[in-house]
């Protein structure tokens, strides 16, 4: 019993890790597309700033993949501010150590 718990654990870490690499990817993915316009309307077209259409489109879009991925409370909400507090803690004590 004790091994199937622990394979759904692991089953459902795996799907939410892969979940957040591909947001990761669709960032990327973002950054490097909307740089491209910026860089080709600014060369071609500079009286007429187009690329702000597809930025704030595909930024929306981006925003929804955000939120589907880590979820709405996960932005600045108390449980982040506490397990960010402690991540600086360890952080803290480890340069002590060192």
């Amino acid at each position: 019993m004790e091994t199937n718990t622990e394979f759904e654990r692991y089953q459902k870490a795996s799907k939410k890790v892969k979940e957040i690499k591909g947001f990761y990817i669709h960032l990327i993915c973002y950054v490097i597309v909307i740089a491209l316009l910026v860089l080709l309307n600014i060369r071609n077209t500079p009286e007429h700033l187009w690329f702000f259409y597809p930025m704030i489109g595909w930024g929306v879009g981006l925003i929804g993949h955000a939120i589907g991925v880590f979820g709405t409370d996960s932005l600045f909400s108390k449980n982040w501010e506490e397990r960010k507090i402690k991540e600086l803690m360890e952080e803290e004590k480890k340069k002590k150590y060192l």
